[in-house]
């Protein structure tokens, strides 16, 4: 998205480079897949009727499932939780009202995080775009690593179980000099996928940090991910 990288284009006394913010998102090699939130999200720059958009409406807002862009089933057997946030703000705010935000949710509990690492949203602050008329005075982008993600390519691994018990769409790969003495790089593949769902899912636990399910990376690896 856009507002990913508006403290580049636009930038405040906060000016953060992509690799200082995506670098505190990602504790681990593995676990970097990353969900992203927007709110205020309007489709007509012309509507007024806009709710509230103080700092803390926003960042409370940007914490609730229907405005994150990703849509993770509900997994009750793993307690999930937060790896890392952050929030990028964008308008004329003030440091203090950030604090405050950021003190207002944790005193709520709004956020769950890991239990073995430190615990806190990380708040990146940049100018609104010169070139676009909005109804909102701010807005905010949320780059999060949360532990669900690991539902999702749970579901992926369902459908192609399904898919390859059938023998569904395999024809086509098998005609392919790769594919000609077996299907076996699939197999592989979803292997790589399993490690990284028990990597998630260790991800919640205490003793993550004693975790050593996920081996050597190989180049098969490297293909997939």
């Amino acid at each position: 998205m856009a507002a990913s990288t508006t403290t580049l284009r636009y930038p405040g006394y906060m000016n953060n480079d992509l690799i200082g913010l995506i670098a505190s998102l990602i504790p681990t090699p593995r676990l970097h897949f990353l969900m992203t939130g927007y709110t205020p999200l309007t489709l007509d720059h012309k509507i007024s009727n806009v709710r509230k958009t103080t700092v803390l409406d926003v960042m409370r807002r940007l914490l609730q499932p229907k405005n994150i862009m990703v849509s993770t089933p509900k997994d009750r057997r793993h307690n999930h939780c937060y790896v890392s946030i952050l929030n990028i703000i964008q308008g004329e705010v003030d440091p203090t009202q950030v604090h405050k935000s950021l003190q207002r949710i944790r005193e709520r509990k709004l956020a769950n995080f890991i239990p073995w690492g430190p615990a806190s949203i990380q708040v990146a602050l940049s100018k609104k775009s010169p070139y676009i008329q909005t109804a909102h005075r701010v807005s905010g982008l949320m780059l999060a690593n949360h532990t669900s993600i690991s539902s999702l390519f749970s579901k992926t691994l369902q459908q192609y179980d399904r898919l390859k018990a059938r023998g569904a769409f395999l024809e086509q790969f098998k005609k392919e000099k790769m594919f000609s003495e077996g299907l076996e790089e699939f197999d592989s593949a979803r292997e790589v996928v399993q490690q990284l769902i028990d990597e998630y899912q260790a991800a919640t636990q205490v003793d993550y940090k004693m975790y050593s399910g996920a081996p050597q990376q190989s180049q098969s690896d490297k293909r997939v991910e």
